[in-house]
């Protein structure tokens, strides 16, 4: 329960001045804890005993605590992302926050690299989530660190958002009961979870600035109800409010959402920080109800380069404001109290954790925590496609496999970007190693092609590919026009920074063109990275573009002749004003590679698909913080390695190492399709052991697949990513598989879709009401109808009368059931009035409607064999 503050008129050491403590001689030191600092007496509620230590505390402490002291330098050397030194007159001890969602992240070492969240959500089972919790809250605990940058719960209103494999889900309520489970495991560590990011926090495109034009009831229904699962459900002690801004106010400056919704509806009484320079003044922030401000700054006077970039404005701004009254003593009480209660709560008072200097090199990944990773990358792992049982694998049927892909080895994508990077405590175990070793002793022959030389920069252009150079004219506007302001000729377009001719240009752009010859026919690959808007054309043919805030790389195909070829490139500045991994991630340059005879390697990699009785093909995406993926189609030419391949080998079997959704355009020519997402630093043992079939393959999508980049919501450029201003949520609460459904559209692969290697029936659905809690009691029998044990997802969805003007179905429950060969189980579910619940307006608020309510039960959105109803009377 929220806890009202209360201040002293006199307490001892200290006197009140019209509401200002100024610190007079310290406590003694003699008597008991709880006698000296009655704050630290751990009988009394956690809002007691902040109110009793805000009462002891003097302006200047008080400033102290609601803001960091800078960004740590040098950049990931400290382990941790911000800290808020420790107050020793009062036993306050410091705080350590730390990133990632997936990992102690920060430069950490000796840490496990968890699978990421997504792989956790597609688990769709709370128990595992909780253990997780606990083992990840260990190793943050391990590290000294007290706050947890984690769990990332914003829903994914498109498969496209960088963040995908940080966050859970498209679902609200999958995302909040998953993420609920994650808390309760971390604070059970006496560390401090942080919910973020509050709210409609949705893409990467202009993150800093996009205002979210979001109604009423899609914030209610969709984009907040598991943050308000984290604070009710699971008494998480920190929310971190994001970016953007919503309905036209930052989001950490909106009274509407920190206050209104967080404070007044929810009863939040812990900690609402920033996100790491989202401030953008001190009033407005304080009076809406921010705590924190991240990373902050010790002196404005004093800030360093790195804390220029972010600002600070709650510190001597801050105590400005106080002291002249801008801000009321009882708004800076009430910043400090919440800040308090939280750290009483989770119990960093109660259970101080060690400095993270001298626990820096401790290994906190223990043998256990890698099982535990191996258990989440099997079980989060979903089953797409297997025709003709091509899996599991079978040493009598399966002699020679081909692994092949440049993900398989070289670079498998283990590990989300940005903020949420973290080293893996021993070398990462990649699909190939895994495969090795399970086929070990078996009799089984693995082989290896590459295929494709990945998603990364490809090998720069030579400057022999353009002979005597290329012509660079450059302008001193942002598109192209007026008279050039300079000419040079350079030998190559490996470009780093902006180049000297208009290196002092507030801004300018450029031209690049010449000749380039091709050494031998055949199909060319070109890579471009940039640091502006770059098209790149060759005989007329636009071939390969880069947009900022997009793929880091981009790639395209052309065939070419042997001998020269004209090419053309235009350059565009990027101008916008970002911050945090943004600000860091886009510089200016211009890298162009190029692979030659592309088809050539693709066709090594077919020819070993041939002689193989199972090709395996791994594919990867890119995705990270700071960037959004500009098409849900596999980057680079691995669509093209894939076709290749199962032309020669149709069993064959594709393993997706990707973020979030992808397209399949051949999915009808292969045998299986397998996900395992961001797998972790042990994911190549969890994926051998579902493909030999060690383990059954029990993971369901937490996100729709749609079948083209056109399909889904929010597909209109003013809705995703903007006009440059305003991002529109024109589809209102039809999110993910609520769109499908509303709009009779057929995805790729249905939201809670997943295969098994063995079958599950569903049967005896039975509904019953309980007239006096108003609450609905649901049961249903699950079969297991096959040959081996597995795990099957009941999953529950709920359809709301006519006048509720809901999506047809709606998640509202899940369980996940281990059965053996022919046993069934009874599940059962209840639900309760909020649950029946709709957003009517802001008058009216929940409301429940009369009439008859559908419930259905099955292994998908689209697959629900079972059902019933239910009246609600008025």
């Amino acid at each position: 329960m929220k806890q009202r503050n209360s201040i002293s008129i006199f307490v001892a050491g200290a006197l009140c001045v019209a509401g200002l403590v100024v610190a007079t001689s310290p406590v003694s030191a003699s008597g008991t804890p709880s006698t000296v600092r009655p704050w630290l007496d751990a009988h009394l509620t956690p809002g007691r005993r902040a109110n009793l230590l805000v009462a002891q505390m003097t302006l200047d402490e008080k400033i102290g605590l609601v803001h960091g002291a800078g960004y740590p330098l040098p950049l990931n050397a400290a382990g941790y992302a911000g800290v808020i030194p420790a107050n020793t007159r009062l036993g306050i001890p410091a705080l350590y926050l730390a990133d990632s969602p997936v990992g102690v992240g920060n430069g950490s070492t000796g840490v496990t690299q968890w699978p990421g969240t997504a792989d956790l959500a597609s688990t769709w089972d709370t128990a595992l989530a909780k253990a997780y919790g606990v083992a990840y809250g260990a190793e943050q605990a391990g590290k000294g660190h007290n706050v947890a940058l984690s769990p990332t719960v914003n829903i994914l209103r498109l498969p496209l958002w960088g963040r995908a494999p940080e966050t859970f889900s498209e679902d609200p309520y999958l995302t909040g009961q998953t993420a609920a489970s994650e808390i309760k495991g971390i604070q059970s560590q006496h560390v401090i979870a942080t919910v973020k990011h509050f709210v409609a926090n949705n893409q990467e495109v202009l993150r800093s600035s996009i205002n979210a034009v979001v109604s009423q009831r899609a914030l209610a229904e969709i984009y907040e109800p598991a943050f308000r699962t984290a604070v009710e459900q699971a008494d998480v002690g920190a929310v971190m409010c994001s970016y953007n801004r919503v309905d036209s106010a930052y989001a950490c400056q909106s009274a509407q959402t920190l206050t209104d919704t967080l404070r007044d509806a929810w009863r939040f009484d812990g900690m609402v920080m920033s996100d790491w320079g989202a401030l953008h003044e001190t009033l407005q922030a304080a009076k809406a109800g921010l705590d924190l401000e991240m990373p902050g700054a010790a002196d404005d006077s004093k800030l360093r380069p790195i804390d220029q970039i972010f600002g600070s404005y709650f510190n001597s701004k801050l105590k400005a404001a106080v002291l002249d009254g801008s801000i009321g003593i009882d708004t800076l009480n009430g910043m400090v109290s919440h800040i308090l209660t939280a750290m009483f709560r989770i119990g960093l008072f109660d259970h101080p954790l060690p400095n993270p200097a001298t626990v820096k090199n401790n290994d906190v990944s223990t043998p256990a925590h890698l099982a535990l990773a191996t258990t989440l990358a099997e079980s989060g792992s979903v089953l797409l496609k297997n025709a003709h049982a091509a899996l599991p694998l079978k040493a009598r049927s399966v002699h020679a496999i081909a692994v092949i892909g440049d993900a398989a080895d070289q670079h498998p994508i283990t590990a989300a970007g940005g903020s949420a990077v973290v080293m893996a405590s021993q070398p990462v175990i990649s699909p190939l190693a895994g495969i090795t070793a399970r086929a070990s002793g078996t009799g089984i022959r693995v082989t290896r092609s590459i295929g494709t030389l990945g998603i990364g920069a490809l090998t720069a252009v030579p400057s022999t590919a353009f002979g005597a150079g290329l012509t660079a004219r450059y302008y001193a506007t942002n598109d192209l026009s007026g008279a050039p302001v300079a000419t040079e000729t350079v030998p190559s377009l490996d470009i780093i920074g902006a180049p000297g001719p208009v290196a002092s240009l507030p801004t300018w752009s450029a031209r690049y063109t010449g000749t380039l010859t091709a050494p031998a026919p055949g199909d060319y690959r070109f890579s471009l990275s940039a640091g502006g808007y770059v098209q790149v054309w060759i005989d007329g043919k636009p071939v390969v573009s880069f947009e900022p805030m997009r793929e880091p790389v981009r790639n395209g195909l052309i065939r070419l002749a042997a001998g020269p070829h004209s090419i053309r490139v235009d350059v565009m500045p990027f101008e916008a004003n970002l911050v945090t991994v943004d600000k860091f991630a886009i510089t200016a340059g211009l890298h162009l590679g190029w692979q030659p005879q592309e088809n050539r390697l693709i066709a090594r990699a077919a020819a070993a698909a041939r002689q193989a009785d199972v090709a395996v093909v791994v594919v990867s995406d890119a995705t990270s913080e700071g960037m959004d993926r500009s098409t849900l189609a596999l980057p680079a030419d691995q669509d093209r390695l894939i076709r290749a391949v199962a032309a020669a080998n149709p069993r064959t079997v594709v393993v997706l190492n990707t973020a979030a959704a992808v397209l399949m355009p051949w999915l009808n020519k292969v045998a299986a399709v397998l996900e395992i997402w961001y797998p972790g630093q042990t994911g190549g043992t969890a994926l051998a052991h579902l493909l030999f079939g060690d383990v059954d393959p029990s993971g369901k999508l937490p996100v729709t697949f749609p079948a083209s980049d056109r399909q889904g919501p929010a597909r209109a450029s003013i809705e995703y990513p903007g006009d440059g201003t305003n991002a529109y949520y024109d589809e209102g609460i039809l999110v993910g598989y609520r769109w499908f459904q509303a709009k009779h559209q057929t995805p790729l692969f249905p939201f809670g879709y997943g295969l098994s290697y063995t079958s599950f029936g569903f049967s005896h659905l039975k509904v019953r009401q309980a007239d006096d809690s108003g609450t609905v009691s649901v049961s249903v029998r699950v079969t297991n109808t096959g040959k081996r044990a597995g795990a099957e997802v009941a999953e529950l969805y709920l359809g709301s009368p006519a006048a509720a003007k809901e999506p047809p179905r709606q998640l509202k429950g899940f369980q996940k059931v281990k059965l053996g060969a022919g046993a069934s189980a009874t599940l059962h579910f209840t639900l309760s009035r909020p649950d029946l619940a709709s957003w009517d307006n802001p008058a009216v608020g929940w409301r429940v409607h009369a009439g008859t309510y559908r419930v259905w039960v099955g292994d998908s959105s689209q697959h629900t064999p079972v059902s019933g109803s239910f009246t609600v009377g008025r």
